[in-house]
């Protein structure tokens, strides 16, 4: 079975490439203002996607919502999306659509940042090295502070993007790691505020730096640059990244309607051919063109921020404490570590976290989580592209996991050293110390069953 898989591969990228003729070529993507839309941005400014026949327009959108019902609808062709939105709408939490993506496009590339205050007083709590803060910071440190909120009758508010983003399940992991009960959700109330220690809420990426300077939250899980815009703005502290909660994330993924993939098979295929090109561009040569996509990013069609912002962790280095500059060559991964092909099992650790968080209200077997991940996450369709592109001499066969089955090896490197096995979903969330578990479930303000 080995030696015919083997004979397969070198027939499939010897194979001559025959021209992708795109069903259609007029697309409009969208997407939001951050610097992990960078894919989209340099694919389009770099002709990547001209060279793949295809004419794209990209649109900033107002919003996760905003973007994702403008796919459904088809006003928009495809977009940058949070991981767990397409996720969320085949399994119909929130709005239900069938939603593929041949396309992860990053890994890493969040933080969490306080507020001054609550920095001054977390400090006591965090072990010293070298005269710096020791990372990475553990939410041990910020339980004092959230107990002396809630002793003085405050409620302690934190913000991320989006129920189903991958900010609100790392912070929820950070938070729970540290003992700290971040909420449920049930099937009548979708605040995920229930039995919560902090209370979190959604605040648009843009916005979440003027949100805390106003005091309305007192800290934020966000992408960049909105971490480094608190420090510039001296008013907030990034205390750890989602490379320390866990190494080499997914992040997020090129969405489309099954439908568009069906429909437009070729175009599909030019789509991710291009965005592979994309990648690979960001990080060749050791991250050699970051300053130049930071000056792509910096224009106000894309991310629109300061270009000095979008530097601090864009190239390599991080920037905690004002002044607390450190070398973090991964913080932002678009190409490196296979991050751009869309494995099974990051759509499983996103589902077994709507479930330990009560999105997916009651218990599921594994196989479950395998079928839903099969349905969302389209490797075969990515795979092709990357065939394409070798035997046009444009890509490395080295560059490409051509024998994955859509599984990574199981890993530990968590904040909380609990093993993930994507293929044993069930008995990764009964090891998580907070969270449903089993066929637990809430009803009303209680969890109950076993």
């Amino acid at each position: 079975m080995a030696c015919f898989a083997a004979m397969m591969l070198v027939s499939m990228l010897s194979a001559r490439a025959e021209p992708l003729v795109p069903e259609k070529d007029e697309l409009k993507l969208g997407f939001i203002k951050l610097t992990d839309m960078a894919p989209l941005a340099i694919a389009k400014e770099l002709g990547f996607f001209e060279e793949e026949g295809l004419y794209v327009t990209l649109e900033p959108q107002a919003n996760w919502k905003v973007l994702l019902d403008r796919v459904i609808s088809g006003e928009l062709d495809g977009a940058h999306m949070l991981a767990g939105q397409p996720i969320a709408a085949t399994i119909g939490f929130g709005t239900k659509a069938e939603i593929v993506t041949p396309f992860s496009m990053d890994l890493n590339g969040n933080a969490v940042t306080v507020s001054n205050d609550v920095w001054a007083m977390m400090k006591p709590s965090i072990p010293v090295a070298d005269g710096k803060p020791a990372h990475p910071i553990k939410a041990d440190a910020l339980k004092p502070v959230v107990d002396k909120f809630r002793g003085d009758g405050k409620t302690f508010n934190m913000g991320m993007v989006f129920p189903v983003s991958t900010h609100n399940y790392e912070l929820r992991y950070w938070l729970a790691a540290g003992k700290i009960h971040p909420g449920l959700y049930s099937s009548n109330d979708v605040s995920g505020q229930i039995k919560a220690d902090v209370l979190l809420s959604v605040t648009p990426p843009p916005q979440m730096p003027a949100t805390l300077e106003a005091g309305t939250i007192h800290g934020y899980c966000v992408g960049e640059p909105w971490n480094q815009a608190a420090v510039f703005k001296g008013i907030g502290v990034p205390i750890v990244t989602d490379y320390e909660i866990w190494k080499n994330n997914p992040e997020k993924v090129f969405g489309i309607t099954k439908a568009f993939a069906e429909k437009n098979p070729k175009t599909t295929l030019a789509l991710t051919k291009a965005l592979i090109r994309a990648a690979m561009w960001l990080d060749e040569n050791n991250n050699a063109n970051r300053m130049k996509a930071v000056e792509i990013l910096s224009k106000s069609e894309y991310v629109g921020a300061d270009a000095k912002v979008i530097a601090n962790s864009m190239t390599g280095t991080f920037e905690y404490e004002k002044g607390d500059k450190r070398a973090v060559p991964d913080f932002n991964v678009f190409f490196r570590h296979f991050a751009t092909y869309p494995y099974y099992s990051d759509a499983v650790w996103y589902l077994t976290q709507m479930r330990r968080w009560g999105q997916i209200p009651e218990g599921k077997p594994d196989d479950w989580y395998a079928t839903v991940a099969k349905s969302v996450y389209r490797p075969e369709i990515y795979l092709q592209a990357a065939k394409l592109l070798v035997a046009e001499g444009k890509a490395k066969e080295a560059d490409f996991p051509w024998t994955a089955d859509g599984y990574r090896a199981p890993t530990a490197e968590f904040i909380d050293g609990i093993t993930y096995d994507g293929r044993k979903p069930n008995a990764y969330i009964d090891a998580l110390p907070i969270g449903l578990k089993g066929q637990q479930k809430v009803d009303g303000s209680e969890v109950v069953g076993g």
